[in-house]
């Protein structure tokens, strides 16, 4: 027996499961009156913003909310939804923050596939959110969330209770639970995939504790930041910067919507220094008219992922004063894990070229075990040359729990040890990675991830349509966006804006076709469309 383990077992006192919930305990012990999340004309103190999650996660309780239950969130980057990282979790129930542009088909999909127990709904979303729940046989409570800095001509009352007379149900001494083990869910997020129903991805605490730690010194981030929620916090959970942020003693700056003066304001009004940001994002900023841009007092960093960015918007971001680092990350990873980490020794080489390898993806992220580059056939590493490619493969920590109630599509993704991105890559003699092309069908607009199945099981719906297929055509301003190519039935007409009106029908505004194509699809001899003809044909088309 190793001597190591004896009488030297795990106790209460020396083993504690990790949990990012402990992050905004800290903060309100150590820095009770310090400003902690500001929305508008609102602000609320690191001690306000526990009592108002003690508060919420209390009244959850009293309606029988309980560990393994799920609570929904549609909100926008409100304090509603950062408050939700904590009270939901402190329950024991689990966190299901959905996308505010889906459809009500794929919104209904997720309450009823994730037996939501709870809504927690922004009365601007009525519309979605009413056709959403019409359809369910086991309808959630629903919560309406009032902002009255929201547009009021669009909100209609849509819930059973309101958020702020709902928390004010609870018990501010309510004793939040821990969670028993690490491995205990603390949140689900859905993610497109390659079929026409989202995945359900699940995250647990010692993941979430691990990315939210690892994030703060992969980007060097200091204490007492200021940190603009531009992100949506429903991606990965606001990329997991909702527990970071607290941890840090930072200051969190609601953004509701993307809005490139509003972003110039909050920046000089609240000396923001950090914030996250699609491809799309920066566009827009180093597009926006001189009338929205305002100088920086001080140099601002800014972490941007999703489409790989073009190397000149790192030029373009540094001449306005922002830093911009790149990373690479998936849903089933909690986020982040590569970063294109600086070496000095690039300083000093011409600025194109430092702006070409700030568009690698890079190397992996501070407790993210392994990150590399396989032949999937035989999954052995390919050469480090930067020209053969490989498959990325995770491993570690902060890979999800597993797809939920999915047992075949998770064994699948972690088949022989390893997580499998489905995206294409090379890896340099240094070590980076930078990504090629993407194996999935997953098409990257404006940092939303879009399933080109779900598109084409839409058009095939089309009386007019017999043959579809949709690629992903790249676009300045989003990146990329869906572009369908189509056979036509001999007998029966269409057009271009008779089947761009039947999407609008069922899919949400962003994952319609941007362009359409007739034309006779690319096959191989056993009648397979070879999409990789089509995408050369979709960078052609104007």
């Amino acid at each position: 027996m190793n001597k190591y383990n004896q009488h030297l077992d795990k106790n209460p006192s020396n083993y504690v499961p990790l949990t990012p919930l402990s992050f905004l305990e800290r903060a309100k012990d150590i820095y009770p009156n310090y400003e902690a999340l500001v929305y508008e004309n609102k602000s609320f103190t690191w001690t306000e913003v526990f009592n108002r999650c003690i508060k919420f996660a209390s009244a959850l309780e009293k309606i029988g909310i309980a560990e393994g239950d799920t609570v929904s969130v549609m909100t926008f980057n409100t304090p509603e939804i950062f408050e939700a990282h904590y009270s939901v979790p402190m329950t024991g129930a689990v966190l299901n923050t959905i996308n505010s542009r889906l459809d009500a088909k794929t919104v209904a999909y997720i309450l009823e596939h994730s037996e939501a127990k709870v809504l927690i709904i922004d009365r601007q979303l009525h519309s979605v959110a009413e056709k959403a729940l019409s359809s369910l046989k086991n309808k959630p409570l629903v919560i309406d969330v009032q902002d009255d800095f929201a547009d009021q001509s669009l909100l209609k009352k849509i819930g059973d209770r309101e958020y702020e007379e709902f928390l004010n149900t609870g018990d501010k001494n309510y004793i939040w639970k821990k969670p028993k083990d690490e491995w205990q869910a603390i949140s689900l997020s859905y993610t497109s995939g390659t079929t026409g129903n989202p995945k359900g991805v699940v995250y647990h605490h010692r993941g979430s504790y691990l990315m939210s730690t690892g994030s703060a010194v992969a980007w060097n981030m200091p204490n007492r930041l200021n940190f603009l929620t531009v992100v949506p916090m429903f991606h990965c959970n606001g990329w997991g910067y909702p527990w970071t942020i607290p941890m840090l003693n930072g200051k969190t700056v609601c953004l509701r919507a993307i809005d490139i003066k509003k972003i110039f304001e909050l920046i000089e009004k609240h000396n923001i220094t950090h914030f996250g940001g699609a491809p799309i994002v920066l566009n827009m900023i180093t597009g926006a008219s001189q009338n929205d841009i305002k100088e920086l007092k001080n140099k601002v960093y800014v972490l941007t992922a999703g489409a790989p960015p073009p190397s000149i918007i790192f030029k373009k971001m540094k001449a306005l004063g922002f830093e911009v680092m790149h990373v690479y990350g998936l849903t089933e990873t909690y986020g982040h894990v590569l970063q294109c980490a600086w070496n000095d020794e690039w300083n000093d080489l011409e600025e194109d070229k430092i702006n070409e390898i700030k568009a690698r993806q890079g190397v992996r992220y501070p407790n993210t075990e392994s990150v590399t580059v396989l032949d999937p056939d035989n999954m052995k590493p390919v050469p480090m040359d930067g020209e053969t490619i490989g498959e990325i493969m995770i491993k570690g920590n902060v890979v999800m729990k597993g797809y939920f109630k999915d047992k075949e599509a998770t064994e699948k993704a972690m088949k022989d040890g390893w997580f499998h991105s489905g995206d294409l890559a090379v890896i340099y003699p240094d070590g980076y990675i930078k990504v090629k092309d993407r194996s999935k069908d997953i098409i990257i607009s404006g940092g939303e991830n879009i399933s080109s199945i779900e598109i084409e099981n839409t058009l095939s719906k089309h009386p007019a349509v017999s043959i579809v297929a949709v690629v992903a055509k790249p676009d300045e301003k989003w990146g990329e966006v869906p572009c369908a190519f189509i056979e036509k039935v001999a007998d029966k007409e269409t057009n271009e804006k008779e089947l761009i009106d039947f999407c609008r029908e069922t899919l949400a505004g962003f994952k319609i076709p941007k362009k359409i194509d007739f034309c006779e699809l690319p096959k191989t001899s056993t009648g397979k469309i070879q999409k990789f003809e089509l995408r050369k044909r979709a960078k052609e088309l104007s």
